[in-house]
């Protein structure tokens, strides 16, 4: 693997650390108040539906700015955008902390969502910009093991800021993270996209760019592939404080029951996707990776119908394997749609992002709180999203051998499907 960028004099695996760390923050501030909910709850006299909204606004928000942050990227550079949502992240957590009441709560959740996606979603288009191929690949392999820690820390740090604080310490944890973040930023990320290949931020030629996007028939099913395969996932993680809590009774500070599991899947997962790149084909890794996550299901279902009472770690450790195909899958679904705009890839990656967290966001403030009493509905609609984003994917590369076969652009970055 190189050690220099393809435009830039910055160490990649400094790179990836920093682009990692700024991915992290998404996750850190949804899963960190997890074990928080009861005494949140218990202080404002919300119940369990109520709470649930402080994922759901947080989502919604995340998903309208996401639509934003890239095309604003394209326009006056990723540092920038990642400064800015890295201030306005600090001052909302801020806000967050000093909130006495759930609608303050809410309102600057919200603030929250509108700025933490410019990490995650800002930071594919700095792979993208810097690196090409495989090595892109690879990039986008260590920045999602990276990012995969944050979901399987979060709720354990909150776990132990309760332990010896109240639930507000948790957002300062927030506010104090963001600043180093901000530091870090300002010190070591440098300027991927110059200005000369910057297009302006007009907005009826972005609203027709959106469109073209959205419209187009690949995109759909590239997007909807990558938005339900996660889906299958995020329904348990979204119905974490219900899952933990109630169905495996476990306490406020056992939340890595259910994370590390699940993380640590995620995190080999994108460790082998870096590591077979250039070896093992993109759609290879894609088949592999739905297989695994199919055998994870079985086995999942299985064990909830012979047993009343799921406990860990049987109950989780399919979620590892989950995590695994679904970190294999990722990585080449995502660069296959960055590579169909190459001028355009902040939009890109904020029409992907925004898919997948209008999904997210009906899912934890709509289903989520249906099913999450039940270990049986909560495996079931696992395997129903799992269901849909294979049959995208699938749906795909027909089209892809088709489009082979009369000689046009391949789908995957290097390849045929």
């Amino acid at each position: 693997m190189p050690t220099q960028t393809t435009t830039l004099s910055i160490p990649v695996r400094r790179l990836a650390l920093l682009l990692g760390g700024l991915a992290m923050f998404g996750p850190f501030s949804i899963d960190t108040i997890f074990p928080a909910f009861p005494a949140i709850g218990a202080q404002f006299g919300a119940d369990k539906l109520a709470m649930q909204q402080t994922i759901s606004v947080y989502l919604v928000a995340y998903a309208l700015m996401s639509i934003v942050h890239g095309p604003l990227s394209d326009a006056i550079g990723r540092r920038r955008v990642i400064l800015g949502g890295l201030i306005v992240f600090a001052i909302a957590s801020v806000g967050c902390a000093l909130s006495k009441d759930l609608t303050t709560l809410l309102a600057f959740r919200a603030l929250q969502g509108l700025s933490s996606g410019v990490g995650l979603i800002v930071g594919r288009a700095v792979i993208r910009d810097v690196l090409h191929g495989d090595d892109a690949q690879r990039l986008m392999s260590q920045v999602s093991m990276i990012f995969g820690v944050a979901p399987a820390l979060a709720p354990v740090i909150g776990g132990w800021i309760l332990g010896v604080a109240h639930w507000p310490a948790i957002f300062w944890f927030l506010v104090a993270f963001s600043i180093v973040l901000i530091v870090a930023t300002w010190r070591a990320l440098p300027e991927t996209h110059p200005p000369q290949a910057r297009l302006p931020l007009a907005p009826k030629r972005l609203l027709r760019d959106y469109v073209a996007i959205i419209v187009n028939p690949r995109f759909q099913r590239l997007s909807a592939a990558a938005a339900f395969n996660f889906a299958a996932l995020w329904v348990y993680i979204a119905s974490a404080p219900a899952f933990v809590l109630d169905i495996l009774k476990l306490s406020e500070r056992e939340f890595g029951w259910f994370f590390v599991p699940m993380i640590s899947g995620m995190i080999l997962g994108a460790f082998v996707s870096g590591r077979s790149a250039g070896k093992v084909s993109g759609a290879k890794l894609v088949s592999i990776g739905f297989a695994c996550s199919a055998v994870a299901m079985a086995i999942n279902l299985g064990y909830n119908l012979l047993t009343d009472v799921p406990k860990v770690p049987w109950a989780v450790l399919p979620m590892m394997l989950n995590a695994f195909g679904i970190a294999l899958v990722f990585p080449i679904v995502t660069l296959a749609i960055l590579d169909m705009y190459p001028r355009q890839r902040g939009s890109a990656s904020s029409l992907q992002a925004f898919t997948g967290l209008v999904l997210n966001a009906a899912i934890a403030g709509v289903l989520s709180p249906l099913i999450s009493d039940h270990a049986l509905w909560l495996i079931a609609t696992a395997i129903a999203f799992l269901t849909i984003a294979f049959g995208f994917w699938r749906w795909e590369a027909r089209v892809s051998r088709m489009r082979s076969g009369n000689g046009a652009t391949q789908t995957v970055p290097g390849e045929t499907l």
